[in-house]
């Protein structure tokens, strides 16, 4: 294995089969994991047989370890960035680390894999050739005018939110989209429990208001009819 490269790869977003070859004959032969919670992580690997050295990187010390890693990708080690589910530095940490090693001249490479928006956007049944991916939106400063920018798009949006702050994005959707705009709701994405619920933003809202929410979501909101 080449020495002083990152390996950029994506972990199962639930399905712990989800995974590449590749992607595990890499875990185990780098020097180092770099880990979102090396104890969601740990779960993984030790169904892999996986036994490389973890440590923990995540958005609350990425900046404070962020030239000691480099230091040591500089003196030969090889890492791999794995968050706990799917793909790095998408609504995850990863891009500090990538944009250090390019300036740097260290080697990444990302090798592809899960990411929950991708299989949300294909089975919603929304256009998928032209589409925006917003993340999660903020949680209060700036919001509105989140909003009012998305409603303006011609195009298919995706977006992830959290189970408790579901209802109130949906019915911040009926207010600037209006509550006739499609919409697919993916839960639990290839868990046992997987749910796709599909239609109009009212009626999506109505579905989920009488319900216990869990899980991690994505929304797909169709374009502008």
């Amino acid at each position: 294995m080449d020495s002083s490269k990152l390996y950029i790869v994506p972990t199962p977003i639930g399905n712990l089969e989800d995974i590449t070859l590749r992607a595990i004959r890499i875990l185990k032969e780098v020097d180092l994991i770099l880990a979102e919670d090396t104890r969601t992580s740990g779960k993984l690997l030790k169904h892999y047989g996986i036994d490389t050295r973890k440590y923990a990187y995540h958005q609350f010390n990425e900046h404070k370890v962020l030239h000691s890693l480099i230091e040591r990708l500089l003196g030969g080690e090889t890492m791999t960035l794995i968050t706990d589910a799917g793909t790095p530095a998408i609504s995850d940490p990863g891009f500090l680390l990538v944009r250090e090693c390019i300036k740097n001249n260290i080697q990444v490479e990302c090798l592809p894999g899960a990411t929950a928006f991708v299989p949300a956007l294909v089975n919603s049944g929304m256009p998928c050739e032209k589409f925006f991916f917003e993340g999660f939106l903020p949680h209060k400063k700036g919001r509105q005018t989140r909003l009012k920018i998305l409603s303006q798009l011609p195009c298919t949006l995706i977006l992830y939110e959290s189970p408790h702050r579901l209802l109130k994005t949906i019915g911040q959707f009926i207010e600037h989209f209006g509550p006739e705009r499609n919409v697919s709701v993916s839960r639990e994405l290839t868990k046992i429990h997987e749910e796709n619920v599909r239609g109009t933003l009212q009626e999506v809202f109505d579905h989920f208001k009488t319900r216990t929410i869990k899980g991690e979501i994505v929304i797909v909101v169709g374009p502008p009819v």
